[in-house]
């Protein structure tokens, strides 16, 4: 099947952020990688699939924006003047932000179908899809909808300790079985740089995820320590990759925006 115009037929690259665990930080790699490849000149689209807890629109500082139909299907939200990241996500059709969303596994699955073929994204250099915990309903039906675009792959998160790790294994079965290429493998939150002393203290232990990325064969793209500075800068919607250079975290979100783009060469984009 070939991409529609007016959907999916101008985006050149799709990347998936999977996690099997929940709290891992997905939200936070999606928003801090599409910042970054902003910053490298690239247009980027955000497809937010995690329905029952859409956070990106506070983390872009988007929340309360409306989603418009034009000809072509809903218009994203753009975040910036320049119009170089846009954004879908549930959260931008709910009436009130509080509002849960109670829906079995069809209806989710309705919304994701409709999210990956009606959304007028226009010329994207690169679509991130965040998505919830898991390997169930919603991952596989973004899997499905999206295996006719052929989709760059999935970048994996997990956090250091054992029982991140455990889960995201998992995570990676479930790309082997759905034929779904690990781009790589990210450990989020490894480490506290103080501040003050910049010593290094391993809050959630330490090295789980690079490990379990040597086991399972697949490449490591980096560890980002934990930073009080990206947390502040994800609760009020600011640019953290423009603002916070010289955090601890900066280096290692960098260098992993700097994968995704060797992912695909200049001659592929």
């Amino acid at each position: 099947l070939a991409a529609a115009p007016g959907n999916l037929a101008g985006v050149r690259h799709i990347v998936l952020v999977l996690s099997g665990k929940g709290g891992v930080g997905k939200s936070t790699i999606s928003t801090e990688l599409a910042l970054a490849l902003r910053h490298a000149g690239k247009k980027v689209g955000i497809l937010d699939v995690d329905l029952c807890g859409p956070s990106i629109p506070r983390m872009l500082r988007a929340q309360g924006r409306a989603v418009h139909q034009g000809d072509s299907g809903w218009v994203p939200v753009f975040v910036d003047r320049e119009q170089s990241i846009s954004l879908m996500s549930v959260g931008f059709l709910l009436e009130q932000p509080d509002e849960a969303v109670v829906w079995r596994g069809p209806k989710k699955n309705a919304l994701i179908k409709q999210f990956v073929s009606d959304v007028a994204w226009g010329q994207l250099d690169y679509l991130l899809v965040d998505t919830p915990p898991g390997t169930s309903d919603e991952h596989m039906a973004v899997v499905d909808a999206l295996r006719p675009h052929s989709p760059l792959g999935a970048l994996v998160v997990t956090t250091p300790q054992a029982v991140s790790v455990g889960d995201v294994r998992r995570e990676l079965t479930f790309c082997r079985k759905v034929g779904l290429r690990v781009i790589g493998l990210v450990e989020n939150m490894s480490g506290f740089v103080c501040p003050h002393c910049s010593e290094c203290t391993n809050v959630f232990s330490k090295g789980g995820g690079e490990e379990l990325a040597r086991h399972a064969g697949v490449p490591f793209l980096g560890s980002v320590p934990l930073d009080p500075e990206l947390t502040r800068s994800l609760e009020d919607g600011r640019d953290f990759i423009q603002d916070f250079p010289d955090s601890p975290a900066f280096p290692a979100l960098s260098s992993i925006a700097q994968k995704i783009l060797s992912e695909t060469p200049a001659g592929l984009s």
